[in-house]
């Protein structure tokens, strides 16, 4: 059994029993609230589809753990138990015989859980996301899309240059656009800002899924990435979502054909192979920019393997 610890001041990740240090996400790690019975169905159908799945009860009761534990047995997926009192380590320790695989503790218990599971618990780091990859891609062309809705992402602290956000039409080829870190003739820069594209847009979120723009809320938490690698997470602090001409850049990687909807205005730029910023008022078809591509579908922004055609 793995010992999670949430993450807290004076806490020392490097201990032995711990298997991770909890910030909120992680992109294989699905976290549900279990407060009515439908909460219960809701993680039942998750199983199978996502590695981890991390249960927190409003009112911590047996029952919907131990049928997790069960619809779990056999399958890939694995329950993390969120727990807050000494007394609450033992149902989840010994739930159905065998207990989760992991539990969640705040890191005054961490003492208690050690001595309480003896040799019970294990020593597991927390998987890299591998699935996601930079990729280098070929503008095909770039025309009018009309006029429509698109949205700007304010963040709650600064990126760099050669940092943005993963955004597209199609989930599994996701353009990097980058922050508006760059000042203009015109325009000063907002390097809290990212002009992300088209409402309809799929977007990176932290904990590796994806969300539709238009979902998008203060708090939520995206991906910030860079054209080799992940770089960290970044915070919702406001949503600007205007009437705005827009271009559709479509791209080709490896004979295979992709799409994203931007602004049309030169504040908006994809990332080079090399970390350059390109403007979209700038760019033109041979130019090679950084998608970011994922094999697997997605359902309910989480991905699982399966086939799926979008375009």
């Amino acid at each position: 059994m793995q010992i999670w610890v949430e993450n807290e001041e004076n806490l020392d990740p490097n201990q032995n029993f711990i298997s991770r240090v909890w910030n909120g996400s992680s992109h294989d790690v699905v976290e549900v609230s279990i407060d009515v019975p439908s909460d219960q169905d809701e993680a039942i159908s998750l199983i199978g589809l996502v590695p981890w799945i991390l249960v927190r009860c409003s009112d911590w009761t047996m029952i919907p753990l131990e049928n997790l534990i069960a619809c779990s047995r056999g399958t890939q997926t694995r329950i993390a138990a969120a727990i807050d009192r000494e007394i609450e380590i033992t149902g989840a320790a010994f739930a159905l015989g065998e207990g989760v695989d992991a539990i969640l503790i705040p890191g005054d218990l961490l003492d208690y859980a050690i001595k309480f599971l003896g040799d019970r618990w294990t020593k597991e780091d927390p998987p890299e996301n591998k699935e996601i990859n930079p990729i280098e891609a070929r503008i095909l062309s770039m025309e009018s899309a009309g006029v429509g809705e698109r949205v700007c992402i304010d963040l709650t602290r600064r990126i760099n240059e050669g940092q943005g956000a993963a955004t597209g039409s199609i989930s599994g080829k996701l353009c990097l656009i980058h922050g508006e870190t760059i000042s203009s003739e015109y325009v000063p820069n907002r390097p809290f800002r990212i002009n992300a594209g088209a409402i309809h847009s799929y977007i990176l979120m932290a904990d590796g899924r994806t969300k539709y723009m238009s979902e998008l809320e203060t708090g939520d938490e995206i991906a910030i990435l860079s054209s080799s690698r992940y770089i960290e997470t970044a915070v919702v602090g406001r949503l600007k979502i205007e009437m705005r001409p827009l271009l559709v850049v479509r791209f080709e990687i490896s004979g295979e054909e992709g799409q994203t909807v931007v602004q049309q205005a030169e504040t908006v730029r994809f990332v080079s192979p090399t970390g350059t910023a390109v403007s979209v008022t700038d760019a033109k078809a041979g130019d090679k920019i950084t998608v970011f591509t994922d094999d697997r579908v997605r359902h309910i922004g989480i991905a699982i393997d399966g086939g799926m055609v979008e375009k």
